[in-house]
């Protein structure tokens, strides 16, 4: 996946019905192509995409979701996210599966995902089953020749790099996500670097705060605006072999979101030219 350059998330069903000349509009070379529906994981969308991309925007990995249920807070969320309830995870599963599946179609070499709420104890059944379960899903992948990565936020990075390490395999990565792990209260995201150093295989450049309450998650900001520290964050993942893509997330909609895309991306063109990266 190690293309360097500046990109955006961008959804299955958007580049499907509009392409890609948004992206290439905001003068973005790169995306990472994101899908919560594992329907349209077909060989006929694959090849709508492999046009529609050809010498414009290089795809740097599928950010694959699972079906709903999804609750973002921390009452709900560890019953509803990823791979860590029992009662969705043989269907979450297979539609990762599909993911992976499909972008082998698609020619990438990285899946990305959230498995949700990953247990703290390890000495718990449920950790153990849901490390069983990331296990059959990354041994697909490998199979496959792919990477599958941990998005990082809902776990502590030491539990990540546990379950990391118990999964056992040689093609686990992280994508991190430094307001993640601002939002969701589990640590400063340049410590978090020091720890998953060389795993880290993809990047997204997005911003915000720590929890105010023991209910609901931080709040994301235009970047530059929130508690992430990107020229150290920089320099740090330039120090772990880092060098790119820059993946900006802004989970907003309409004009403000692509005025807040342009402002991250001249935020980071200024960071990466003064010699952070």
């Amino acid at each position: 996946m190690q293309q360097t350059g500046i990109g955006v998330i961008v959804s299955l069903e958007s580049v499907l019905a509009h392409g890609v000349r948004e992206i290439q509009e905001m003068g973005l070379t790169v995306c990472q192509l994101n899908s919560w529906n594992d329907a349209l994981y077909t060989p006929e969308n694959a090849t709508k995409v492999k046009a529609i991309v050809e010498d414009k925007v290089s795809i740097t990995s599928l950010w694959a979701g699972w079906p709903p249920p999804a609750v973002w807070n921390f009452y709900e969320g560890p019953l509803t996210l990823g791979l860590v309830p029992r009662e969705y995870r043989y269907r979450r599963i297979e539609a990762l599966k599909r993911g992976a599946d499909f972008a082998k179609m698609l020619g990438l070499t990285d899946i990305t995902t959230h498995c949700g709420f990953i247990p703290e104890n390890p000495a718990t059944t449920e950790y153990r089953e849901v490390v069983i379960a990331i296990r059959e899903v990354a041994r697909y992948c490998k199979d496959l020749g792919l990477y599958f990565n941990f998005e990082t936020g809902q776990e502590t990075p030491t539990t990540l790099m546990r379950t990391i390490e118990e999964v056992g395999l040689d093609n686990l990565g992280i994508n991190l996500d430094p307001a993640n792990l601002l939002l969701y209260g589990k640590a400063n995201p340049c410590d978090a670097v020091d720890i998953f150093g060389s795993l880290i295989r993809g990047v997204h450049v997005k911003d915000g705060t720590y929890p105010t309450d023991g209910r609901n998650l931080g709040k994301e900001t235009p970047v530059g605006e929130g508690l992430v520290d990107f020229p150290r964050l920089i320099k740090k993942l330039a120090a772990h072999g880092y060098h790119g893509p820059w993946i900006i997330e802004r989970e907003i909609s309409g004009p403000q979101q692509k005025e807040d895309i342009l402002k991250a991306k001249a935020l980071l063109e200024s960071l990466l030219a003064i010699g952070h990266a």
